[in-house]
């Protein structure tokens, strides 16, 4: 199993689809883009800069937006593809629909038939134990009725991704709290993790509060 969460995309354009280990030409991404849906245009603006400076990188992807969608859809949609990307946006939003569509299940199918796991901001958190640390934007995001902040658990800390030297006394402070281990990153910076074994890459050196 093979999961890639970053900050943003730029590590995946150093790094991140590298270490997918599948070839450019060979790629084939599902690129779920459901957390940016309830974004304003200045996310949605700077989503679709990112989708098309991908694009002009040579790597080929098709959106879904996993809402409204059921099952039959969603695994149809995913039986041709390799890797699986879901990007940034609303994280509350994000966690929702993936409970609701059952999205969760589809995606502990995928990774069990070896698709790769790609996960910005948004798509990163939700692979932690929890998604709490998105609570902590001082932007106090829109949580859509979501009490419940677990989330997939497929890594044993939880992520601080967009990281920025001003948030650091917020970070010592609300640290205290949490029940898992923090990692915290950088954009240009990500988490490689395969076969349980995660290792953190990026040119700086990883954040330690």
């Amino acid at each position: 199993m093979k999961l890639i969460l970053a900050s943003d995309y730029t590590f995946l354009l150093k790094y991140g689809y590298n270490l997918t280990g599948i070839p450019k030409d060979q790629m084939k991404i599902g690129y779920v883009n459901t957390a940016i849906q309830v974004e304003d245009d200045k996310d949605k603006e700077f989503i679709d800069k990112a989708k098309n400076t991908i694009r002009e990188n040579g790597y080929n992807f098709d959106e879904i937006n996993i809402a409204g969608k059921n099952e039959e859809e969603l695994r149809n949609f995913f039986k041709d593809k390799n890797v699986i990307h879901i990007d940034g946006g609303n994280t509350f939003y994000l966690l929702k629909i993936i409970k609701e569509t059952g999205f969760d299940k589809i995606i502990k199918d995928l990774l069990n038939d070896n698709i790769v796991y790609i996960g910005t901001s948004a798509g990163a958190y939700v692979m932690c134990p929890t998604i709490e640390v998105s609570d902590w934007s001082p932007s106090n995001d829109e949580k859509f009725g979501l009490s419940d902040f677990f989330a997939l658990n497929y890594v044993p800390f939880v992520l601080r991704v967009h990281y920025k030297e001003k948030y650091e006394e917020l970070v010592k402070e609300k640290i205290k709290t949490l029940k898992y281990p923090l990692r915290i990153l950088r954009d240009g910076q990500g988490v490689f993790c395969e076969d349980g074994k995660c290792r953190f890459i990026g040119d700086e050196a990883e954040v330690k509060i």
